[in-house]
């Protein structure tokens, strides 16, 4: 089944792998991002697939409401191979590390709002269409810190904690109908957004950033390596699946071995 699948925060890292994945198995893909330069780079990256580009705030509610408009008029036209996404891949994220009495009050509150309500905001716009088509697939990009904690990063671990919570409950709501929740909750990857939590944690620490990598990162892993962004493709595709229509309201965790022990 080849359907419409949109990604947030989609210009780098995690988000482009992802909807280069989907693109290149000939899914139509929604590529947004905050970063009007990510948003440039992924257009060129990805100009001989079926994808369309828009810039995307998740934390504002005019900005998806806009997304949303725009998606259906592009819809509407008669030759458009595009439709209102039946698959929604909720992954813009950001990151900030610090002692909570350190903590900025209206960075913390920011991180809750990117990745825990916009996540929310972002499937609440596009919910009806899935449940009037009765399909609809919806992935969460947790974090293996959905499950486990690490000192200095209250406000990313809270949210992504709250993906976790918020699947369930939506799962319950969606029993009826052919809609599923699911969240891929891999250990570290090597993205820009972890390149920058090493020297925040090699600040923070006191330590090098090959310190932090091998006794703090790589140490809980027993496989000692980080999670290719190919693997959370791969589990996203998995989720979004026709077959996967019983999986719901679950955690797949891509550790390494980290929660086994």
């Amino acid at each position: 089944m080849k359907a419409t699948v949109l990604v947030t925060g989609a210009g780098s890292g995690i988000g482009l792998g992802v909807a280069e994945h989907f693109a290149k198995n000939g899914h139509s893909v929604i590529v947004t991002d905050l970063n009007d330069e990510q948003l440039t780079h992924a257009k060129e990256l990805l100009a001989n697939y079926p994808c369309e580009f828009f810039p995307l705030d998740v934390t504002s509610q005019e900005s998806v409401d806009a997304l949303k408009a725009q998606i259906e008029a592009k819809a509407r036209q008669t030759d458009a191979p595009l439709t209102m996404p039946q698959i929604v891949i909720n992954n813009a994220g950001i990151q900030h590390v610090a002692k909570l009495e350190d903590f900025p009050m209206e960075r913390w509150n920011l991180l809750i709002q990117v990745m825990l309500v916009g996540v929310a905001r972002v499937t609440q716009a596009f919910l009806p269409h899935m449940k009037q088509s009765n399909f609809g697939r919806i992935v969460n990009i947790g974090s293996l810190h959905s499950v486990v904690a690490s000192p200095y990063k209250t406000a990313y671990i809270a949210a992504k904690h709250g993906l976790l919570g918020m699947a369930k409950s939506l799962s319950l709501e969606l029993a009826e109908q052919d809609i599923t929740i699911n969240t891929v909750c891999p250990a570290y990857v090597k993205t820009p957004l972890v390149e920058k939590q090493i020297q925040q944690q090699a600040a923070e620490h006191g330590i090098s950033e090959e310190d932090v990598i091998n006794t703090i990162m790589l140490r809980p892993m027993p496989k000692k390596s980080f999670i290719d962004i190919a693997e959370i493709a791969a589990a996203c595709d998995f989720f979004a699946a026709p077959i996967a229509k019983n999986i719901t309201a679950q955690a797949l965790l891509l550790d390494g071995g980290w929660t086994a022990q």
